[in-house]
């Protein structure tokens, strides 16, 4: 059966922690709060899979009161929805996901990021669409507060 789930994410940005988007660190004086590396992207991207999977999200699997995850990579999150899906014979056909933030400017980091997630869901890279956009200075993502990403995902599921 074919089957599609959706993610998103948010996240404050505050001083004193690295921007990390879809595996990659991004100089920027920012970085996202959170109890793991705080990777929207890839967060999306996770709940995306769990979604069309039939499983519960990311806050489930990986609280934010287990100490033992603190600051966890965020692609090893994905590593492990993927073993999860894997366990379920669950194939993932494709994911696409965008991110919503004013800056920095992210096109010079796609191609590592599509890499970087591509190997953590092994996933060749043509799988996994990556974009971004801007919420034209509107509302807290507009006033660089926070960024956010929405994600799909396509698997094929047992019946």
């Amino acid at each position: 059966m074919i089957a599609t789930g959706i993610g998103y994410d948010v996240h404050r940005l505050v001083t004193g922690r690295p921007l990390i988007l879809g595996g990659v660190e991004i100089p920027h004086p920012l970085g996202l709060e959170g109890h793991s590396d705080a990777d929207v992207l890839c967060h999306a991207i996770a709940d995306a899979l769990l979604g069309a999977a039939g499983e519960p999200d990311i806050g489930h699997l990986f609280p934010n009161t287990d100490q033992s995850i603190r600051g966890i990579s965020s692609l090893e999150i994905l590593r492990r929805v993927r073993a999860l899906l894997d366990e379920k014979s669950i194939i993932i056909h494709n994911v696409d996901s965008t991110l919503v933030a004013e800056e920095p400017r992210i096109s010079p980091y796609l191609a590592d990021m599509k890499d970087l997630v591509g190997t953590a869901l092994n996933l060749p890279p043509a799988r996994v669409g990556i974009k971004a956009t801007t919420n034209e200075s509107m509302g807290f993502l507009g006033r660089g507060e926070g960024m956010a990403a929405m994600a799909t995902a396509c698997v094929d599921r047992p019946n």
